[in-house]
């Protein structure tokens, strides 16, 4: 092993950088709600693809130094949020100087290594996943799931330093400026940390929320489920089946089979994200054995168990891994609809699954990008 692979073996978390595994204590301040979840989950033992988040401090300290950040207040001032012409240019200007300016040396430098280090756990390069994570979303009382950007499968620093700056940027879209405009959400204190992790070879992927989100009953597990990666979901391109569990027995209460027509994958050949079409036998089926239903429920039930509410996860099964290691949890965050009214009388009655299949209601994956 060379001297440069112990040294990025061994970084330890830093000001601009937190490894999920770095053992330092997670805040929402730091890592924004995705990156301190991701922490959270890691420490508790939860099966969490590795990955670190770039600290809000990285964030703050590029607007400061590259003076944008006085730019966004003056042109926030005074925004009508519902002049949406004024609000889209507003948006472009702030996300086109964000996307644009260099980031400082030092803070460059340790993601750099923060990235070498991740690679070096691995017996060859491994594809990555960066994802936003705003310090005022997946928050109990107001979720801000989907009004920020995740890359998918991107390989080397460049393309992974690039797309940093994106996600910063789309803390800035119309949709994300309008929120918190309407919402009385002020700009000041606001701040982005970015996570950056393995890629999971979804061979299988979805939600599942610990409660019926028709009708917030407490006492069953709703679960969504498609083939490949999730982003057929998020775009309304696949129905993907919709299973409910009962919460204690785990017994079969209802499902509907989606057409699950198309699936992403990666293709060795372009080494980037491909649709492919569902032959007609894998979309007459259900795309999750009985076995990994139960699987994803007990996971869903162990974030719930967790985190003291219910809760909304993202989860996929690793086409790369074994059969007994491969359920992976990408996300947890708390259910946000129905949370927050008392608990619902158990209904004996089966639920009736959202019309054609559709996805569960309350479910938002985020503006999911495919990069090559």
């Amino acid at each position: 092993m060379s001297e440069e692979t112990v040294e990025t073996n061994t970084m330890q978390d830093t000001q601009y950088i937190q490894f999920f595994d770095g053992g330092t204590e997670p805040t929402l301040a730091a890592l924004g709600g995705k990156g301190a979840s991701l922490v959270t989950m890691t420490a508790a033992g939860m099966p969490v693809p590795p990955g670190f988040v770039i600290t809000t401090a990285q964030f703050d300290v590029f607007m400061a130094e590259s003076g944008i950040t006085g730019r966004v207040h003056a042109l926030l001032a005074g925004l009508n949020p519902d002049d949406v012409a004024e609000v889209d240019a507003v948006s472009a200007a702030i996300r086109a100087d964000i996307e644009s300016c260099p980031v400082p040396a030092d803070a460059r430098a340790q993601t750099l290594t923060a990235y070498a280090a991740l690679q070096s756990r691995f017996d060859e390069p491994v594809p990555v996943a960066v994802r936003s994570s705003a310090t005022a979303e997946d928050l109990p009382d107001a979720s801000f799931a989907g009004q920020q950007d995740t890359y998918l499968w991107l390989e080397g620093f460049d393309a992974v330093g690039e797309h940093i700056r994106k996600c910063w940027a789309s803390l800035y879209t119309s949709r994300a400026i309008t929120y918190r405009l309407k919402n009385n959400i002020p700009d000041e204190g606001l701040s982005m940390a970015v996570v950056v992790q393995k890629m999971v070879n979804a061979k299988a992927s979805g939600v599942a929320m610990t409660l019926n989100p028709a009708n917030g009953d407490r006492s069953k597990i709703t679960i969504d489920a498609s083939y490949g990666v999730g982003e057929m979901v998020v775009s309304g391109q696949v129905t993907p089946d919709n299973i409910v569990l009962d919460k204690v027995t785990l017994a079969l209460v209802a499902e509907h089979l989606g057409d699950k027509q198309a699936e992403l994958v990666p293709d060795p050949a372009t080494r980037r994200l491909v649709e492919r079409e569902v032959d007609a036998d894998r979309r007459a089926r259900r795309c999750l054995t009985d076995a990994q239903l139960t699987a994803v429920a007990m996971l869903a039930k162990r974030a719930e168990k967790h985190y003291k509410c219910p809760q909304d996860i993202e989860w996929a099964l690793d086409a790369d891994l074994p059969e007994d290691e491969n359920l992976l949890l990408l996300q947890a965050r708390p259910e946000t609809v129905h949370s927050a009214k008392p608990k619902a009388t158990p209904q004996p009655a089966a639920s009736t699954p959202t019309a054609g299949g559709a996805a569960t209601p309350g479910f938002s994956w985020g503006s999911i990008k495919l990069t090559a």
